[in-house]
């Protein structure tokens, strides 16, 4: 029988030639951007500009003149679409209704400004902390519930709470290879992070623990089917048994998303990317994470964790 979980620390150094460039993209970010992300005004508080002119002229020297001649110190201007559709995006700072006024008076001086597409967000920096905190304590309070819904679920198994473990840090995996590919998209093309980057952060979340689960229920249904044999055979004759039904399923996934990608909106292809990596390092943690680490605890391979148990249970031992 071909073995995975043999070569799972092959699959660890993988893991790690994706996560550590991530984190040293997230410090260029902190040390350049002064934010591990490049965020939207939904966590920093701010005023955004959607403007759409009705002919050339504008480009992103004068729009800016504009802002900053208004006492604007914290600036984004990025264009949506190709260059003839003369639309841009503006963030700039909290600003009242007359500052606001005279902006759009000095951009019609630049170029006509089509009012029925004009839009002005305003999002004050209090509300952009609450978001911040919120965000963060649904992913902490995620990882607890997920860690006792797998312990209960699994509590006739020997040593559950390594699953629940287990699932969490395959969970967080993900959560970090996604992190490092949006802070590199807003190092290099200006992506910010906004509440669609949430939810396709949470949605991955999801996946990734519903797809370690799978594996994991499989292992718990082999235990006692294959008593005396080493739980790390068992182990990958669980991966084996639902590898191609994993794999399946995320291949009909995967298309749409890719179908989406190329052919959808310019306002979700940045959640739909984000949402693709996750779905694709989810697939990937569940198999090649989650379950080779359960071999590594069972073997005394993690550092500061109990030694092994014996390799295997005797049918008359059990």
């Amino acid at each position: 029988m071909f073995s995975l979980v043999q070569k799972r620390r092959w699959f660890y150094l993988f893991s790690s030639a994706l996560i550590v460039p991530g984190l040293i993209i997230m410090a260029i970010s902190l040390f350049t951007t002064g934010s591990l992300f490049h965020l939207s005004n939904q966590f920093v508080g701010g005023s955004q500009y959607e403007l759409k002119f009705t002919a050339a002229g504008a480009t992103e020297a004068n729009i800016g003149d504009v802002f900053r001649n208004s006492g604007n110190t914290d600036l984004s201007i990025q264009q949506v679409g190709s260059p003839s559709d003369f639309h841009w995006t503006v963030r700039a700072n909290f600003q009242d209704q007359a500052t606001q006024d005279a902006i759009i008076a000095d951009l019609n001086k630049i170029a006509p400004l089509d009012k029925s597409s004009l839009q002005i967000e305003q999002v004050s920096a209090t509300v952009g902390q609450e978001v911040t905190k919120a965000a963060f304590f649904a992913v902490i309070l995620a990882s607890f519930v997920v860690t006792g819904f797998i312990v209960l679920a699994f509590r006739q198994v020997p040593n559950a709470f390594r699953y629940g473990v287990c699932a969490i840090i395959a969970m967080f995996h993900d959560v970090l290879v996604v992190a490092g590919a949006m802070s590199l998209m807003g190092l290099l093309f200006h992506w910010e992070v906004d509440a669609l980057f949430l939810t396709a952060t949470m949605m991955v979340v999801g996946f990734s623990v519903q797809d370690t689960i799978v594996l994991f229920d499989r292992i718990r249904e082999n235990i006692p089917k294959h008593l005396g044999e080493p739980y790390e055979v068992i182990v990958n004759r669980s991966i084996l048994e639902t590898i191609h039904r994993s794999l399946a399923i995320q291949l009909n996934v995967f298309f749409i998303i890719i179908a989406i990608l190329l052919f959808g909106g310019e306002s979700i292809k940045q959640f739909i990317f984000i949402l693709f990596i996750g779905l694709l390092t989810g697939t990937y943690s569940s198999i090649f994470i989650a379950v080779p680490l359960l071999v590594s605890w069972e073997k005394g391979e993690i550092p500061f964790v109990n030694r092994r148990r014996p390799a295997a249970l005797k049918p008359s031992e059990a």
